[in-house]
């Protein structure tokens, strides 16, 4: 799954062109690499956001291509 649908499956960010504008900003990373708004989301991976005032940090932990809005947060954990 491309890593802007992920964002906005998750629901870590609300909309997939905001999420889609940020990767392109150079605002994400993955695995502590800059990563595209294409990058392909496995299990595992690390993702980082870096927003004005902070930074968040996540893992991967399950990949959907569709969630309900309750079991949108057992996607990823926090780190």
């Amino acid at each position: 799954m491309r890593l802007d649908k992920y964002l906005k499956v998750s629901r870590i960010i609300k909309r997939r062109t905001v999420a889609n504008e940020v990767c392109d900003a150079g605002k994400a990373t993955v695995n502590s690499r800059p990563a595209r708004a294409s990058y392909d989301v496995k299990v595992g991976d690390v993702i980082e956001l870096s927003f004005e005032t902070r930074t968040v940090r996540f893992k991967v932990e399950k990949v959907e291509e569709t969630v309900r809005k309750e079991d949108a947060a057992s996607m990823y954990s926090m780190i």
